[in-house]
């Protein structure tokens, strides 16, 4: 989740890429994986296993084919 957040920031929040996120949402947005990680009681109601599919998807660019974070398939 951490990863994740600085991720957002590095791409999103410092408009080193054209988005229909802002840079505002963004910022929200990785403020909230990093609440996630720390156990933040605030955001006991988001699925874990949703915000960890959503950090795979924004880490990985959208390719989490190609993800080291993702098993194998055999």
């Amino acid at each position: 989740m951490l990863q994740a957040a600085r991720v957002i920031r590095m791409r999103y929040v410092k408009g080193s890429r054209d988005s229909a996120l802002s840079p505002a949402a963004a910022s929200k947005l990785a403020d909230v994986m990093e609440g996630l990680s720390n156990g933040d009681p605030a955001f006991d109601r988001i699925d874990p296993n949703e915000a960890t599919a959503l950090a795979h998807r924004l880490i990985d660019d959208d390719h989490p084919e190609v993800s080291k974070l993702w098993p194998v398939a055999t």
